[in-house]
């Protein structure tokens, strides 16, 4: 009897074993447990919506989709809804659709209409699932995302961090399919009679990932050689491994240094090794109320200069209004402080 279609088998397999290595106490899954796919009706996100469908059941648990409008152009409830038709047809239960509250240009922190959208769906899907009683959700970012990730990373010079990529996992989400190609997932659709949807956004050069995406990567592949998505998607795992090493390290070293009062002692922090520092500042700037996809290499090495090249200089304003300030020997970040009395003496020593 013959097997899958060699797509839908390298679909399936990858979601198999995403789902099987988070089984157990580590993982977080358990039998019965309900897991969410995220489909917003597209080639990738519908083929996983179908391996889950097939896989869950066969390793005991429960599978579910959601799909997120966003409502940022026309028909965005129409096609939301064929989602969620499409979900259920494949068995999927239960299945919903959520709104996606997207900040607008103007308000404080906005980091531009891409990250705005992404931090609108994470939020409306960790709703979802909590409202589901979801243990995990899937996303079907793939290898090409992953190299568009990559490449948009360096462009930005947003440091190891950014050129790790996305991870297969965060918190609740997982990425199974960041191994598999948007070729795979368009030939197993094609393989099981599933219809794409194609979002027009995906292809409106406005958009800094669909300039990669349909300009960048087919010269690079025309003047460098097939595979270079999968090559950038392989030096992604290779940085990640020494990114969260270095992470790591960096925790302990804020915690070491921190003493219960506001801020860091400047001195402490600039004994650091730079490689830790630049993290250290970087996870200050986040606990203080910095997005994430708005704090740029460039920010941080402002906040460095307060650190180990300071002349005077009164501070340094961040994402999200957020301040980097010195005072009395230490480096403060808040957000929205006074302008008043942020700056130390010239003749003070820090």
């Amino acid at each position: 009897m013959a097997g899958p279609d060699p797509a839908v088998a390298q679909v399936r397999l990858a979601v198999r074993h995403c789902l099987s290595d988070h089984i157990g106490e580590a993982g977080g899954l358990e039998a019965g447990d309900l897991v969410l796919a995220a489909c917003s009706g597209g080639a990738d996100s519908l083929a996983l919506a179908a391996a889950l469908a097939f896989e869950a059941p066969r390793l005991g648990l429960r599978a579910g989709g959601v799909t997120v409008d966003h409502d940022l152009q026309p028909g965005s409830a129409a096609q939301a809804q064929a989602a969620v038709t499409a979900m259920a047809e494949l068995g999927l239960d239960p299945v919903r659709c959520v709104s996606a509250a997207v900040a607008e240009p103007g308000t404080p922190g906005y980091p531009g209409p891409e990250a705005a959208a992404r931090a609108a769906r994470y939020l409306a899907l960790d709703r979802s699932a909590d409202e589901a009683g979801a243990v995990a959700v899937l996303l079907g970012h793939t290898s090409d995302d992953q190299a568009e990730t990559v490449l948009l990373g360096l462009a930005r010079g947003s440091g190891a961090r950014s050129l790790a990529g996305m991870p297969e996992r965060s918190g609740r989400c997982l990425r199974p399919l960041l191994g598999v190609s948007r070729a795979q997932t368009r030939a197993a659709c094609a393989a099981q009679g599933l219809q794409p949807w194609d979002d027009p956004q995906n292809a409106d050069p406005a958009f800094a990932r669909a300039r990669v995406r349909h300009r960048l990567m087919p010269v690079l592949e025309q003047e460098l050689g097939p595979g270079v998505a999968q090559a950038l998607a392989r030096t992604a795992r290779q940085l990640r491994t020494d990114a969260d090493y270095l992470d790591c390290l960096a925790k302990s070293a804020a915690e070491r240094i921190a003493s219960g009062e506001p801020g860091l002692p400047l001195d402490s922090l600039a004994a650091l090794p730079q490689a830790i520092r630049s993290r250290v500042l970087r996870d200050g700037a986040l606990a203080a109320g910095c997005p994430a996809g708005a704090l740029t290499a460039g920010h941080i090495a402002a906040l460095d200069a307060l650190v180990t090249q300071w002349h005077g200089q009164r501070w340094t304003d961040l994402p999200g209004g957020v301040r980097g300030s010195r005072r009395h020997g230490r480096l403060l970040l808040r957000a929205e402080p006074d302008d008043h009395g942020d700056r130390e003496g010239t003749g003070g020593r820090c």
